[in-house]
């Protein structure tokens, strides 16, 4: 999450120089994420223009999630989060599975001891907390661990096929990844505990209707919708899209108070920024908007 602390000017420079558009600066970002695809076994990752793609790729296990995938998808959406040229990321897997859920061969002989030293989903935390907003595109089943992974996006897109829920109460344990706490934020309470509390699965139209997911698109034409709204995403302003991302987390996570004074903030660090000369004097002149990023 981006912060806003009492002085602008110090802390905008996080917000804006870090990722300033300048082409050595993308070109050695690219260079080294393609050195670094060569090692990801249970993902593909790539940029299309201004938008990372990482697509979960473990066909044979319906793209359960373990701890090398966690790894994989962290550390690609971290690296594109630092690169430049990238102003939106698409998460996705295949037509049959977005992710099936947590890959249960791998926790099955766990102990309570050894699971809670070795932070099983631990490194989920950083791919939740990258700046950049995330879409998940989601196809056939989103089931316990990928319902999770899903939600830990800023922006669900889910093919008319599409399947969520947190069925692990039938494994008699309970969402290890942020279930309970991000569905009720996601569909409110009572939803929330007829899901989790019965296991059932609810289809995209369900959750459409719940507020889990942004929007329903027919299942051929997933992808392309994801990539549209991605490449619109990612023509904004980087540091206004930082601020309004960090203002809706926060909303989730603090009093409305709280929220207010981080949005007043916010708001008035980003008439510091060049695109917000740029956008407003577009505005004025009706043209659209050159950003440049900072």
């Amino acid at each position: 999450m981006v912060s806003f602390g009492n002085s602008l000017r110090e802390k905008l420079p996080k917000l804006t120089t870090r990722r300033e558009v300048r082409d050595t600066g993308g070109a050695a970002a690219s260079r080294r994420r393609g050195a670094d695809m060569a090692e990801y076994e249970t993902v593909l990752v790539e940029q299309r223009g201004r938008v990372g793609w990482i697509t979960l790729n473990r066909p044979d296990a319906l793209n359960a999630l373990n701890a090398q995938v966690s790894r994989e998808v962290s550390h690609a959406a971290a690296a594109f989060d630092e690169d430049p040229g990238v102003g939106a990321i698409v998460v996705t897997g295949s037509e049959r599975a977005f992710a099936a859920g947590a890959d249960i061969k791998e926790m099955e002989d766990m102990t309570a001891e050894r699971m809670l030293a070795t932070d099983h989903f631990g490194e989920w935390n950083t791919f939740a907390a990258v700046r950049t907003p995330v879409i998940a595109a989601v196809s056939g089943y989103a089931l316990g661990g990928g319902c999770e992974l899903a939600m830990m996006c800023d922006i669900i897109l889910a093919a008319d096929s599409a399947k969520f829920g947190q069925p692990e109460i039938n494994l008699g344990v309970i969402p290890g990844m942020g279930g309970t706490q991000r569905l009720i934020r996601a569909v409110g309470y009572y939803k929330a505990a007829e899901l989790i509390l019965s296991g059932r699965i609810m289809d995209a139209a369900e959750a459409e209707r719940s507020g889990l997911v942004s929007r329903v698109v027919p299942a051929a034409d997933l992808l392309a919708e994801a990539s549209a709204l991605a490449e619109s995403i990612a023509a904004k302003s980087l540091p206004s899209v930082y601020a309004a991302k960090a203002a809706l987390d926060t909303a989730m996570e603090t009093t409305l108070a709280e929220g207010l004074a981080h949005e007043k903030t916010a708001f008035a660090a980003l008439f510091d920024t060049a695109d917000q000369k740029e956008g407003m004097s577009a505005f004025r002149e009706k043209r659209p908007p050159e950003f440049r990023h900072r």
